[in-house]
């Protein structure tokens, strides 16, 4: 990639600015991409993601910008403040380009990475003799896979790919954007940061792709427990051999049957589990997860207990620890759990 091709003032569309990240934007870049939600579809990505690490990728992609082997870009807004609300990469070999994208929680619904997308490919087609530009997005990416359905990307295989943040190796989609005769052929001055020729033109929406779900899953409810005692230390249970996530540490607690309230299930599942005799009136309610699994959906209240009968024993063959709340984090913990620990460790010290 050619770096002084790309417009000094970025790439505009309507309502965005696309630009190089500056050192600036760290702060607001941990605050929006240190949600699970979204680190789970970004597999190079952890959670919780390390305030340090905003600097160093910032610095990271500048150096890239300047040597001319990626292209980094902040989403921003075009009026107003002109906040973060996401970001978009696109890394270029000779003939073939590989992009990726964010847009922080609070700004998912409002067509943002399909209009940052699409001013990226076009400049990427005008600016550089590309046959075409591939992404990957996970399998149960429903949204991204129809975002990138809509903007001419077609479903080129499949593979697997680690996700740093689910701490795991999941089934992944291929896709491929090859040039057509109505991108703008490639030129050695690059593009200006005006608005694209079309910016403001209605886009025809097409149907949502097949590998879309066209169901919700089915809904499951688990309750779990923060068990914290004297020393503020919250006790973890690790699943046994032969079990699902077998080796990934967890909030002891189970799945509330029919005709449970969670504070029903959660005594049982605490007396079967763990041999201790709890107390409805000493579980508060502290905090939910939400997670979409391949085959369900979790739906998981987390209760916090700091008053209980006897001594906690594992009596399921799992292996119990006690943990400090800033250690949470080194622990391999199943999706759903993992949006909890900052949370808790905020909340413990």
């Amino acid at each position: 990639m050619n770096a002084p091709s790309f417009p000094e003032i970025g790439l505009l569309t309507p309502r965005l600015l696309l630009r190089p990240f500056a050192p600036e934007d760290a702060e607001a870049l941990h605050r929006l991409i240190n949600d699970f939600e979204v680190c789970r579809n970004l597999a190079g990505v952890p959670f919780p993601y390390p305030r340090a690490l905003a600097d160093d990728w910032i610095a990271a992609s500048r150096r890239a910008l300047a040597g001319g082997t990626a292209l980094h870009l902040a989403i921003t807004a075009r009026e107003g403040e002109g906040g973060l609300l996401g970001g978009i990469g696109l890394h270029l070999d000779p003939s073939r380009g590989r992009i990726g994208y964010w847009v922080a929680r609070r700004f998912w619904g409002r067509g943002i990475a399909r209009e940052a997308l699409a001013r990226v490919l076009e400049w990427a087609f005008a600016t550089h003799p590309l046959e075409g530009v591939e992404a990957v997005v996970a399998a149960d990416n429903a949204a991204s896979i129809a975002l990138l359905h809509r903007l001419g990307f077609r479903h080129a295989g499949f593979g697997r790919r680690h996700f740093l943040a689910r701490n795991a190796e999941l089934r992944v989609l291929h896709f491929e954007r090859r040039r057509t005769p109505a991108d703008a052929p490639a030129t050695a001055a690059g593009t200006q940061g005006s608005d694209p020729p079309h910016a403001h033109a209605e886009r025809a929406e097409v149907p949502v792709p097949s590998s879309a779900p066209s169901s919700p899953p089915p809904l499951v409810l688990v309750a779990a427990c923060a068990l914290i005692d004297e020393e503020n230390r919250v006790l973890l249970t690790e699943r046994p051999p032969g079990r699902e996530m077998a080796g990934f540490w967890e909030f002891p607690g189970g799945k509330v049957e029919a005709g449970e309230t969670p504070e029903q299930a959660l005594i049982r599942e605490l007396a079967e589990e763990l041999g201790i005799t709890v107390h409805p009136a000493c579980l508060a309610p502290y905090v939910f997860a939400s997670h979409t699994y391949p085959r369900f959906h979790l739906l998981m209240p987390l209760y916090l207990c700091r008053r209980w009968q006897g001594t906690p024993v594992p009596r399921e063959g799992q292996a119990l620890r006690w943990v400090r709340p800033a250690e949470l984090p080194d622990y391999r913990m199943p999706p759903a759990d993992l949006p909890l620990v900052p949370l808790l460790r905020d909340l413990l010290g």
